[in-house]
């Protein structure tokens, strides 16, 4: 099946390619590009064409235009979507992530922009339902829990939350004490908690990955609960890296059971290890080899895309080490 989705994907793009050569993409086909919990499209200018089409398709579906102003939250929460296309917006919401995530790099204020554009996307989806809603709004019974937070640790909208909280960490990244303060970072690890609780795999187990990088990656402040805090970072990589020497540098951490062999297929969970760990760390050998071990190994058809970039942000690092190294 795998196979044939890529190969579905490469034809497409191959289409795309040659003008007029193919009819407009329709939802079915937009939404058959999300396999394995990805996008499966190249790493390329020719990838990029066919995800800013896909979003094109996700927004004709919703009914969205250019009246609506995505980067404004309260006009996206007002904008009324039915929720039989509520996949539709956690795909949209996705879709944004990984244009920003994978092509949008250093392209400012393109990159933030399509960050918060997701971000809200995954608000919106949930918000859609009834309840999410009504107990971040307080109208619940008296003493009944209440607020974002409570909302979220009774929510079930799995990519909703994944990757509302993906986009909103991205957009937090951009201005990390004021993200700090808006109590940006509270919501967004229980977001991520939450998605551990409803499927810790999820996304090859991405909210590890996140939780890793957002420890990892706080400002190094003189107080507080949200400031750089190594050993949680630490607790939730070792999750998804085979690192046991590493791993028992771990003081105090959090037991979240052996690492899965499947976490390795997935480049990226071994290179925000390196970034928001190791290097904030200043482990450049560890470094050099784990870049080295992911640049021998084949990028693989389950995640064409992540692999592709991993292979590139390895490369680049590697380069880093060496030079921290010689």
């Amino acid at each position: 099946m795998r196979k044939v989705a890529l190969l579905l994907g490469g034809l497409l793009i191959g289409c795309a390619l040659v003008g007029g050569a193919q009819d407009a993409m329709d939802l079915d086909t937009a939404l058959g590009y999300f396999q394995n919990e990805a996008v499966m499209i190249e790493y390329s200018e020719a990838g990029r064409a066919v995800l800013e089409e896909i979003i094109e398709v996700f927004h004709a579906e919703l009914g969205v235009t250019d009246a609506l102003n995505e980067l404004n939250e309260d006009d996206v929460m007002a904008f009324t979507v039915a929720m039989e296309d509520q996949l539709v917006v956690n795909r949209l919401s996705q879709a944004y992530y990984t244009l920003a995530n994978a092509f949008l790099g250093g392209q400012a204020p393109d990159e933030e922009q399509t960050y918060l554009k997701g971000k809200h996307w995954g608000l919106k989806s949930l918000r859609m339902d009834a309840t999410f809603l009504a107990i971040e709004t307080g109208d619940v019974a008296e003493g009944e829990p209440k607020g974002f937070v409570a909302a979220v640790e009774q929510s079930t909208n799995l990519d909703g939350l994944y990757w509302g909280a993906a986009n909103w960490l991205r957009v937090g990244e951009f201005n990390p004490l004021e993200a700090i303060f808006a109590a940006i970072p509270e919501k967004t690890e229980a977001m991520s908690l939450r998605c551990l609780e409803l499927d810790d795999t999820h996304v090859s187990y991405g909210s590890y990955r996140a939780l890793g990088a957002f420890w990892g990656g706080l400002p190094r402040l003189p107080g507080g609960t949200y400031r750089k805090n190594f050993n949680r970072s630490l607790g939730y990589f070792c999750k998804i890296v085979d690192e046991p020497t590493l791993c028992a540098e771990c003081n105090d951490c959090p037991d979240f059971g052996p690492f899965d062999p499947a976490a390795a297929e997935y480049f990226e969970n071994r290179m925000l290890f390196a970034k928001y760990y190791l290097k904030e760390k200043g482990y450049w050998e560890d470094i050099k080899r784990i870049c080295e071990e992911v640049l021998a190994e084949p990028i693989g058809e389950l995640y064409p895309l992540y692999n592709a970039i991993s292979h590139e942000t390895a490369q680049a690092l590697l380069d880093e080490a060496n030079e921290k190294l010689n």
